[in-house]
């Protein structure tokens, strides 16, 4: 990838940038349409900017409206995408409900533990009760029939249609503030009203990820669709970042979703 975009970008994107570059390529060279695996939002944005300055087509899914993780299909002028086009399958989880409760994080480890990539899995969602989760139609059957427990408790993993598909329990809250960087633990602090201090240990004691990456560094910098996990607080996204106050502080839009 030319490096006048990779610039643009962190240095640690150079091997997704050069993938979506390749994609790109086969667009063109092939004249058809490509499919992804699932991205999450950061690598959203990048795909999407990338296709914009290649001037190719691109549309993402992930099953439902919303959806966090999705895939990319690129394509050609003359095609026309449609919803089957991204290979989709829902699954829902089939536990005792009366007897035993889940968490997302056992779900997603269960998963990654059977030696599952995560970029196969989609959303995991829940109504608080029923859980669900997207994957990609060819790794179906190898899920259904690979799961027997999650954590300790009897479970397996059973095709549903996507009528059935549940109502999130779960609201992203948009939330606008000044910021005087975009440092990790900054953001942190401002999404769940914590000093920068509290925001600081929290980062240094390996309990917040940045798009599902461990990171141990309060000072790394922040850019538009990262997704940031703190351990027991929830999720932060950076949907925006505007002008400067007179003040020279950055104004944002945060999403965030509490536990």
């Amino acid at each position: 990838m030319d490096e006048n975009i990779t610039q643009h970008f962190r240095p640690e994107e150079a091997p997704f940038i050069d993938a979506v570059g390749n994609w790109l390529q086969q667009v063109q060279d092939e004249y058809r349409p490509v499919l992804t695996h699932f991205l999450n939002p950061r690598q959203v944005y990048v795909a999407t900017t990338l296709a914009r300055r290649a001037d190719i087509p691109v549309r993402f899914s992930g099953g439902f409206a919303a959806a966090e993780m999705q895939r990319a299909l690129f394509y050609p002028d003359y095609y026309t995408p449609e919803a089957q086009d991204f290979e989709l399958t829902l699954l829902r989880v089939d536990y005792p409900v009366k007897f035993a409760t889940l968490h997302h994080s056992q779900i997603l480890g269960t998963l990654l533990g059977s030696g599952i990539e995560r970029e196969i899995i989609g959303d995991i969602i829940t109504d608080g009760q029923t859980w669900q989760l997207v994957t990609e139609t060819n790794m179906a059957d190898y899920l259904t029939g690979q799961v027997e427990r999650i954590g300790r408790v009897k479970a397996r993993l059973v095709t549903t249609t996507w009528d059935a598909l549940v109502q999130r329990e779960d609201e992203w809250e948009p939330e606008a503030a000044t910021l005087s960087s975009l440092r990790l633990d900054s953001i942190v602090g401002t999404g769940f009203h914590l000093s920068r201090h509290r925001a600081k240990e929290l980062i240094e004691a390996n309990r917040v990820r940045v798009n599902w990456a461990d990171t141990e560094k309060p000072d790394y910098e922040l850019a538009v669709a990262d997704l940031v996990s703190v351990r027991g607080f929830g999720r932060i996204r950076l949907d925006e970042v505007g002008g400067r106050t007179k003040k020279e502080k950055i104004r944002v839009i945060l999403a965030v979703l509490k536990k």
